[in-house]
């Protein structure tokens, strides 16, 4: 399955810059990124420890602040965005798969699927059953009632993907899906991710340093001291689709 690339407004950086401290003390973690970004593709970001990824992503989904540049985000110049516009665009537009799953051990998993659901206002009942339906697409239909606890590594990951995408975001943002997950789990989620992110109303951006997954990505953006290194498209394995 090949990337489903939509006209539709993804992501656009120019001279992309951020500075951590001042003075004497400041540390510059993106020195001028230009990258366009769109839907229906998925992109890897790869790069050493310390390069820039996650302060990158981070930009994008809006939860930091560029030094200075332009950065927009489906059709949002994030930097003109008010602090409270910013919220309402990461809880209508973005969705979060991290590396430690961050589930909240007391509530099961559909509870912590609905979750993204219930901040936006969503009563509970309709938002369980929302959060049952994303769960059956993630072949988790019968560990609903199931606690983190009681889940395995993988279906934990599982479970953080469906509360990624419970509220159907435009923008899925991926910290290091794999690395918390054996070899085979981690080609497993990495199908998963590939299967959700190809829509054409879609921006899938993956972080990862885990060259396994490389094959189930349309494009990977190489970062190195906060600069673009490379930017090349690929072709995904069939069996990545």
């Amino acid at each position: 399955m090949g990337a489903v690339v939509s006209s539709l407004p993804g992501v656009i950086c120019r001279n992309l810059v951020k500075d951590y401290g001042t003075g004497d003390t400041v540390v510059r973690a993106l020195r001028g990124i230009d990258v366009d970004i769109a839907p229906g593709e998925l992109t890897l970001l790869v790069g050493p420890s310390g390069c820039g990824k996650t302060t990158l992503i981070s930009i994008l989904a809006g939860t930091l602040d560029a030094t200075s540049g332009q950065v927009s985000v489906l059709g949002h110049d994030l930097p003109r965005l008010s602090k409270r516009a910013k919220v309402d665009f990461r809880g209508k537009n973005v969705g979060f798969v991290f590396q430690q799953f961050n589930l909240l051990p007391s509530l099961t998993a559909a509870e912590n699927v609905a979750v993204p659901l219930v901040i936006q206002g969503y009563a509970k009942r309709p938002a369980i059953i929302r959060a049952l339906t994303v769960l059956k697409e993630m072949g988790l239909a019968a560990r609903g009632d199931a606690l983190p606890s009681q889940l395995s590594g993988g279906q934990q990951q599982r479970v953080a993907i469906a509360r990624a995408l419970v509220h159907q975001p435009r923008l899925l943002v991926c910290d290091e899906p794999t690395s918390a997950l054996d070899a085979q789990t981690g080609q497993t989620i990495m199908a998963l991710i590939r299967r959700v992110a190809v829509q054409p109303g879609r921006v899938t951006v993956v972080v990862t340093h885990d060259p396994r997954v490389f094959d189930f990505g349309d494009r990977i953006i190489t970062l190195e001291d906060g600069r673009v290194a490379a930017d090349k498209h690929v072709s995904p394995l069939a069996s990545a689709g």
